[in-house]
């Protein structure tokens, strides 16, 4: 499938020296969903607002839809629709004409219809003659979804979108997400609720300081990266691990009543049969055993960490 959003060797450096972005290359294919994942300051949102136009880039090159973002900002920008972080609406103006105002930014002609159905599926249809200062927190985020969908973008960027908002707007966020997805809909993710790119992500990208750790399939990514525990739940606690054990590497839980052993599914030989023949020659008894698979989170945080090779 051909990239609908490619970025080269993108780099940003602010007054001051502050470099942001290091050399950036990414290709994003049309119809994907991608998650974006980095700690704060890692240079998620700037490469976001570079890539819509907000900030000017240092060096590299960015091409939307086969349109570049400096040479050709109008058609480039007009594939793109934006979700930002901050809540920047005016307090006086209506729900309905504030998304309907964003629709004429970009040369689109009215369509009533269109609008109405966005404002349904973000649950906004009735506070649609509402201005906007009577709103909730959670209602305000709805509305700048909608009017980043007014212009029927092909590529939408959703920086944090659901960051401090009730439950039921991220539920109606990924409802709309799974309706985009299906009319081809490109979406870039950025979040802090890491289960929700692990619900709904094709692939998954890891920025740190400025620069581009992995993008890769996430089914895939957690195959490779993603490790098992196997969890020995013993009948009498332990002060320390035997020393019959202590070759295999195992830990101690907290309480003393559980041997934890980290093995990864992929390897020829797990280490489990020889452990627990180990278990029960330090004369061990069992009380349960269960298996823990790692989450993305766990992924994430090692590789961010420099844990993961």
């Amino acid at each position: 499938m051909a990239a609908i959003l490619s970025i080269k060797d993108l780099q940003k450096t602010y007054d001051g020296g502050f470099q942001a972005l290091k050399g950036v290359t990414l290709d994003i294919e049309e119809g994907e969903i991608l998650a974006l994942l980095g700690p704060n300051g890692a240079g998620k949102t700037t490469l976001i607002s570079t890539v819509c136009g907000i900030t000017t880039p240092s060096a590299g090159s960015v091409s939307v839809g086969g349109h570049d973002i400096i040479d050709d900002f109008r058609a480039a920008r007009r594939l793109i629709g934006l979700v930002p972080q901050e809540i920047n609406l005016e307090p006086f103006e209506t729900v309905w004409n504030s998304v309907t105002f964003s629709r004429g930014l970009f040369g689109k002609p009215r369509n009533d219809a269109l609008i109405e159905t966005i404002l349904r599926k973000l649950s906004l249809w009735d506070k649609r003659k509402s201005q906007i200062k009577e709103l909730s927190g959670g209602m305000k985020r709805r509305v700048l979804i909608a009017k980043a969908l007014s212009h029927d973008p092909r590529v939408l960027f959703l920086d944090e979108p659901t960051a401090g908002v009730d439950v039921e707007l991220r539920k109606d966020m990924w409802d709309v997400v799974a309706d985009l997805k299906r009319d081809g809909v490109t979406i870039i993710l950025t979040t802090h609720y890491i289960e929700e790119a692990e619900a709904i992500a094709d692939r998954v990208g890891v920025i740190t300081n400025g620069e581009i750790l992995l993008v890769q399939e996430k089914n895939q990514l957690m195959r490779q990266l993603g490790q098992k525990q196997l969890e020995v739940q013993l009948t009498d606690p332990l002060q320390e691990v035997p020393e019959v054990l202590q070759r295999h590497g195992v830990e101690l839980s907290k309480d003393g009543r559980a041997l934890i052993y980290s093995y990864d599914t992929n390897a020829e030989r797990t280490g489990i049969t020889a452990l627990l023949n180990d278990v029960a020659a330090a004369g061990l008894t069992l009380a349960d055993v269960q298996t823990r698979e790692s989450s993305l989170e766990d992924i994430f945080v090692g590789l961010v960490s420099g844990e993961a090779a």
